[in-house]
């Protein structure tokens, strides 16, 4: 069993210099602490480090702030403060946007934070969006092996991780999207979460889109 390591924001930014400080950022960071458990708050963590780092390796500016907000927060439709009617991802999305508007982000810096956030899993759609949108997915995939993982190496990686533990990650997370797929399957269809539900979960049954064209309303 992984031991829980917890490191402030400003110890955080001794070890990795890519990381940004703002009044938004620390308010998010300690958000996030306080309301998320401590794998999912460490998942954020990494993600927000990785997505730092990848975007110091570009030619490009980006809005740091953005970014931060964004993978600190994207995880939060898991948790009760999130909950929600829609996909994990938008009921997280919503809260975020809230939360940056009370700290007096304008409606474009709030619609990046949210955008981010709803299509965070979605690297078909994300990774061609805004500089900051692209950044915040490609840094929260790297904690799931995607294809960046390869542009940061493995000690890179190792420095991130031994800083801020996995604490079994991969069970972790696997039981928070079958906890929705399991109570809440309607919001879980159109996700990646549906895999998990087909796989693990007895009952599981998402609707088909050949099903609903099939039976349209249209008689040819």
């Amino acid at each position: 069993m992984s031991t829980v390591i917890t490191l402030s924001h400003g110890q955080l930014r001794e070890r990795f210099a890519e990381l940004a400080e703002t009044p938004a950022i620390l308010k998010a960071f300690d958000f996030a602490r306080a309301r998320m458990s401590p794998v999912l708050s460490n998942h954020a963590t990494r993600s927000w480090i990785f997505a730092a780092k990848i975007g110091a390796r570009r030619a490009e500016p980006f809005d740091a702030e953005i970014v931060a907000v964004t993978t600190l927060l994207h995880d939060m439709g898991f948790t009760p403060h999130g909950e929600g009617p829609h996909r994990f991802e938008v009921n997280g999305a919503n809260l975020a946007r809230a939360f940056v508007r009370d700290l007096g982000f304008d409606d474009r810096r709030a619609q990046l934070v949210w955008d981010g956030i709803a299509l965070h899993a979605t690297h078909s759609i994300s990774l061609f969006k805004e500089t900051e949108v692209a950044l915040s997915s490609r840094g929260i995939g790297v904690d799931f092996g995607t294809a960046d993982y390869a542009i940061l190496g493995p000690t890179e990686i190792a420095a991130v991780v031994s800083a801020v533990p996995r604490l079994d990650m991969k069970r972790a997370f696997a039981a928070c999207a079958l906890h929705l797929a399991e109570t809440k399957p309607e919001t879980t269809y159109d996700t990646f979460i549906r895999d998990f539900g087909e796989r693990y979960v007895p009952g599981y049954a998402a609707p088909s889109w050949v099903d609903a064209i099939a039976a349209g309303p249209y008689a040819e």
